[in-house]
């Protein structure tokens, strides 16, 4: 079986690796020309996203790149800390967070790829999906085409394969701008793999230090979303609004801004509805094309990897694509959209109306991810 995986970014990647674990042919075809995109953002991987990788033998990879985080304390309006606690699994070495560059996870994933011997075409930019009987074909803006049995659509919150198969499904603003920023001047307190926030009067804030003792923050604002080809460069009146709001509360959030010069983005908050289709003939939706959420639980790309060890897992088990698409997306769509309504509520300031935070792994999760265990043995249920 010959499978097309279009995306070459975590989702992409990670499903690659699961696909060629599964015994399956696979195939990256990524429309940005290297491995840098988005490098200048960054992420945190939470321990079920570890856990995943974990499955897909990519844990020393992805450990070779960031730094990782043990515990979590939150502060007030004040600069007061209000509580602090351990971080996920802390304790396990391979599971701890990990806070890293989202162009240095890319990288790692497709060097990964590669040693593994996963073909993957850069430039290779999507632009007609054919869904037949016996195969599905990709065409690309180059003129060159590719044929496979079976086709994923990893390529990220503005999926191509989506909107070319499900024009109906649009991304939707989900109430807050989000800043991401680097600071390499100013003292940040805290303990070392520290993930501090900060609860200010009127945004959110959050930051953690690196070895190298450069501060990773970021910071969310409520407002009208930032027009259409808006530039990722915050303009300087959005930066001195931000500001204003910052030094507001007695924290330390406003100083790592205004040390943070031009290295500063911004992006609007988006989300995908729940409800909305992840597969049709023999395409079928992973990652951030299915179930994008917003930033506030810092879950995306762990979710991501576990849909690659899961839709792996199906493919591997099951006996055709539509009952290996069905079954993936019944033991997925419960805990991501979960996660889509968490997520949102928390950019909207709505969180008092659902669970606060999604849900750690349980046993259902941990079964769904372990390589070994079928996904037959392992009821789907509504937990998240």
């Amino acid at each position: 079986m010959r499978v097309l995986v279009i995306g070459g970014g975590i989702a992409g990647t990670a499903t690659a690796l699961g696909l060629r674990k599964a015994g399956l042919d696979v195939t990256v075809f990524e429309a940005h020309p290297d491995t840098a995109e988005d490098l200048g953002a960054f992420l945190t991987l939470a321990s079920n996203g570890m856990r995943a990788l974990a499955q897909l033998d990519a844990v020393n990879a992805v450990t070779a790149v960031g730094f990782p985080l043990t515990s979590l304390r939150l502060l007030d309006s004040r600069g007061a800390q209000v509580s602090y606690a351990p971080l996920g699994e802390a304790d396990d070495p391979a599971l701890r967070y990990r806070c890293l560059r989202r162009g240095e996870l890319n990288a790692a994933l497709q060097g990964e790829a590669a040693r593994r011997g996963i073909a993957l075409r850069h430039g290779a930019r999507l632009v007609s999906v054919t869904d037949g009987p016996d195969g599905v074909t990709a065409r690309f803006a180059d003129g060159t085409t590719a044929t496979g049995d079976l086709l994923v659509g990893a390529d990220g919150l503005r999926s191509t394969v989506r909107r070319l198969l499900m024009p109906e499904v649009r991304p939707r603003y989900a109430g807050q701008r989000v800043y991401y920023g680097y600071t390499r001047t100013a003292p940040a307190p805290g303990p070392d793999g520290s993930l501090t926030m900060v609860r200010g009067g009127a945004t959110a804030f959050g930051y953690a230090v690196s070895p190298a003792e450069e501060t990773y923050w970021f910071a969310r604002e409520s407002g009208d979303p930032l027009p259409a080809g808006a530039p990722a460069a915050p303009s300087a009146g959005a930066r001195e609004r931000l500001l204003t709001l910052l030094r507001a509360d007695s924290t330390p959030a406003a100083g790592l801004v205004e040390a943070a010069g031009d290295a500063i983005l911004v992006t609007n908050a988006t989300e995908l509805s729940p409800g909305t289709a992840w597969h049709t003939g023999r395409v079928v939706l992973a990652g951030d094309a299915a179930h994008a959420a917003s930033p506030a639980t810092g879950q995306g790309a762990s979710m991501a990897l576990e849909d690659a060890v899961v839709l792996a897992k199906a493919l591997r088990d099951l006996p055709d694509p539509a009952t290996a698409y069905a079954a993936y997306e019944r033991h997925r769509r419960p805990r991501a959209e979960h996660n889509i309504t968490v997520s949102g509520a928390l950019s909207r300031n709505t969180a008092g109306t659902v669970t606060a935070r999604p849900a750690g792994p349980d046993e259902r999760l941990l079964g769904q991810l372990a390589w070994d265990t079928p996904l037959s043995a392992v009821p789907p249920g509504p937990e998240v």
